[in-house]
């Protein structure tokens, strides 16, 4: 594979604020490549520079070498972009929606029909394709909303966190769509706020205040985490909080569903372990260690940038 998008030293202000702050990386030609970070991250604002909705000031991009500040036609022509909320006609059909975009996307006549069964097919759409999209669910929607991107055939798509507040059964089915167009050769540059969603991709960048904190396969970023990390499992995990960063000092205590996530800088010794566990205000089931996840060295490098 070859780099498809690069983004060198790009930084971008709106007034005293500074949005993202000299960021590098590179995208390669058939990858599906995630941003990771929370509001303000700076995602939103790298993906409609790239997409020429925000003038590029200071710093470059390039999408498939053409050059982002000076050939906006030509980027716009082979690119397709899916904002956080995706501008469907509501009283239109499917079938009228997808139609519209692609007489305002110029797709030639011939190609129409092809192009919607194609499309219908794997949206699994074709027999919602009269129904009004008002009356679509929040998943059914997504799916057409990237129908209708990729209407014209872009060879790159961008998608801005596409399945916030979709459920989880179409979140899967929407994904499943990506990693097929990214078998068929596009390249695919999406953001997610959900650490299970960055582990599809082949790479993520973990974006903080407008910087990246790291890069990597999503496999191997847990590397980034330094401490030992340790599961307490109790009853009322809350109410712990306050012992676990005062009994022995932590680097870390996370909340993660009916559990704490607690590190250190070294390991434990086992009678510390147990002294701990014994020592503890409210009743501990277990306390063990256990390897990081994606979430787990997020948090981590957020608090080591903070």
């Amino acid at each position: 594979m070859s780099d498809f998008i690069t983004i060198e030293n790009f930084s971008k202000r709106y007034g005293k604020v500074t949005a993202v702050d000299h960021l590098a990386l590179t995208i390669q030609r058939g990858e599906l490549f995630g941003l990771i970070g929370p509001d303000g991250a700076g995602k939103t604002t790298t993906m409609r520079t790239l997409c020429t909705l925000l003038p590029l000031q200071e710093g470059q991009m390039h999408i498939a070498g053409l050059d982002v500040r000076s050939q906006v036609d030509r980027v716009r022509a082979i690119l397709g972009y899916m904002p956080q909320r995706f501008s469907l006609y509501p009283d239109l059909s499917v079938e009228q929606n997808l139609m519209f975009f692609a007489d305002l996307f110029g797709v030639p006549e011939a190609e129409k029909s092809k192009r919607l069964a194609q499309l219908h097919q794997f949206s699994k759409l074709e027999r919602f394709k009269d129904r009004l999209a008002k009356q679509l669910s929040g998943g059914m929607k997504q799916k057409l909303a990237l129908s209708c991107t990729l209407i014209h055939t872009p060879t790159v798509l961008i998608l801005d966190e596409p399945t916030t507040g979709v459920d989880p059964v179409s979140r899967r089915e929407f994904w499943e769509i990506l990693q097929h167009l990214r078998n068929e050769g596009v390249t695919i540059l999406v953001s997610t706020p959900y650490m299970d969603e960055a582990v599809l991709c082949n790479r993520v960048a973990f974006m903080h205040k407008g910087k990246l904190l790291a890069l990597d396969d999503p496999r191997l970023i847990t590397r980034n985490f330094r401490h030992a990390l340790y599961e307490v499992i109790a009853p009322a995990p809350q109410l712990l909080i306050p012992y676990f960063k005062q009994a022995l000092p932590s680097e870390s205590v996370q909340v993660f569903g009916d559990r704490l996530h607690v590190s250190y800088r070294t390991p434990l010794a086992h009678e510390t372990l147990t002294g701990m566990i014994n020592g503890a205000p409210e009743p501990v089931v277990e306390m063990r260690r256990i390897e990081p996840g994606i979430e787990d060295t997020f948090m981590e490098l957020m608090k080591t940038a903070a």
